[in-house]
């Protein structure tokens, strides 16, 4: 590992990157604490509907966006002003365009659309005006997306703090709250969240206005070879982005449509529960995966061997405080899903299979975006059909039998798979590993991490749930600060910065 000033410079970079792009998916947080309150407010079977049709919101536009939203990441760091400006341009135009039609589409035969889906009787005549309704929702994310992608590109990692903190979390919440009380008791849900996109969407366009010059975002010239490189880039990574978006948001599609009526609805539902659920230890690797992606690409453009010590920092990172997170989750599985409405208690095993998979991605650092970005076109490609191709067969295999359990299992097979590909791509043919000896001390603290959880959890156990529970929550970030302490060498430590001399880490 390259040592001296630059490679600490480095660290430091990825540290202040990562923990400002960790404060912008806190959203992520928020969005798990107000999923009670919409499961108690509008019931579990319309929530699954509204799972389902922000599941098909969210597949469409990683179609509809063609990768360009990690193609910028990638073009972005490496041109001059006009062309970054003009690429920026370019990714808006051939997103925004065609989600607007398709929406229009949608929304002109929803009533043939809702005879695909499975829903409670009396949401049933409301289905086809929801549907066209929400369609709405694509073109809005799709130029969120896009434009909080082209600001990441500048390497502005936490400028989505308050959108998706405040803006749409928060507004989202309240709005449904507000609605749901105004009497809007079926469609409610999905008319805040669509308000909130609208919202977000206007305060999208002052964030470019930070990062880029709005005039020059519409007269700079575009080449043909600019836009031939952003979409090459994008088409190389759209399996990629298509799998992680297919692995996430379609299973609860499926669910639906295999299973009647209203049990469709609700296995949609809490699917989507135990997904949400399961995302928070998402958190500290989309904070790297974030942070690596345009880091990779201007560190592959000038020497590829720099792009090592940022790998092995990330990992050991991951690998020492996502363990004690998802440990946490798994052992408060019961006590979380009592928040939710009645019934919600079914998705226990979801719960743990996904939690456990999210802990398989993340330990082994962000491997993906550093193949994404450092020019291997193909490799997302072939990562993507080993994925698709083990989360299909498994799936065919045990949702039959299994329900939501067996599209569980499915799932993490798939999205495990995808990681673990990666890594084996960049060992074999760049060299390029995290698993050296701190890596190892990162990984052990961590196991020692849930370990000491789980035996604290099994101490106080008779003491009831809810003291349990407390118990549990009290002693996680004392926890945490040793697996850190322990887990990281001091100048590990030392790059995490303020926040490490502030809690004494260092």
């Amino acid at each position: 590992m390259p040592g001296g000033q630059d490679t600490d410079i480095e660290r430091r970079d990825v540290a202040q990157g990562a923990g400002m792009a960790a404060l912008a998916r806190l959203g992520a947080v928020i969005e798990v604490v107000a999923q009670p309150i919409y499961t108690w407010l509008f019931g579990i079977a319309t929530y699954g509907i509204y799972i389902v049709l922000w599941s098909a919101v969210n597949m469409a536009e990683k179609i509809v966006d063609l990768s360009l939203t990690e193609a910028l990441q990638r073009v972005v760091p490496t041109q001059q002003e006009d062309a970054a400006h003009a690429a920026v341009r370019f990714a808006l135009t051939v997103t925004v365009i065609p989600a607007t039609l398709i929406a229009l589409a949608v929304s002109l035969n929803a009533e043939a659309i809702a005879g695909l889906l499975s829903v409670a009787p009396e949401d049933a005549p409301r289905l086809p005006f929801i549907i066209a309704l929400f369609a709405w929702a694509l073109p809005l994310w799709t130029f969120i997306e896009v434009a909080t992608a082209a600001a990441r590109a500048r390497r502005a990692f936490g400028p989505e703090i308050r959108l998706r903190i405040f803006w749409e979390q928060l507004v989202r919440l309240a709005l449904a709250v507000a609605l749901f009380f105004a009497g809007m008791t079926s469609i409610g849900l999905l008319v805040a969240h669509l308000l909130s996109l609208a919202l977000v969407a206007i305060l999208a366009v002052r964030l470019l206005g930070r990062y880029y010059d709005l005039r020059l975002l519409l007269t700079a010239p575009t080449t043909g070879a600019l836009r031939g490189n952003l979409l090459g880039s994008g088409v190389a990574l759209l399996p990629s982005a298509v799998t992680r978006r297919t692995l996430n948001d379609l299973p609860p599609v499926l669910l639906n449509v295999m299973l009647p009526g209203a049990q469709g609805a609700t296995a949609a539902g809490l699917f989507g529960i135990a997904r949400k659920v399961a995302s928070i230890p998402l958190i500290v690797r989309q904070a790297f995966l974030y942070v690596l992606a345009p880091l990779s690409s201007a560190q592959a453009a000038r020497d590829r061997k720099r792009i090592a010590p940022l790998y092995a920092f990330a990992s050991r990172i991951s690998a020492a405080l996502v363990i004690p997170i998802g440990g946490l989750l798994i052992l408060l599985g019961s006590e979380i899903l009592s928040l939710f409405a009645p019934g919600a208690g079914a998705a226990i095993m979801m719960l743990t299979i996904l939690v456990a998979a999210r802990m398989g991605e993340a330990v082994i650092g962000p491997a993906t975006p550093i193949v994404e970005m450092t020019g291997h076109r193909g490799w997302p490609l072939v990562n993507s059909l080993i994925g698709i191709g083990s989360w299909a067969l498994l799936a065919i295999l045990l949702t039959p039998s299994m329900g939501g359990e067996g599209m569980a299992i499915a799932v993490a097979v798939g999205a495990v798979a995808v990681a673990w590909a990666a890594v084996c791509e960049l060992w074999f043919a760049e060299r390029l590993h995290p698993f050296d000896g701190l890596f190892l001390r990162g990984l052990a603290a961590g196991l020692a991490g849930f370990a000491a959880l789980a035996a604290i959890g099994w101490a106080v156990e008779p003491l009831g749930a809810p003291i349990r529970a407390a118990i549990l929550i009290v002693t996680f970030l004392p926890l945490c600060w040793v697996t850190l302490r322990l887990g990281l060498d001091r100048e590990d430590r030392e790059a995490l910065g303020r926040p490490a001399r502030t809690a004494k880490l260092v």
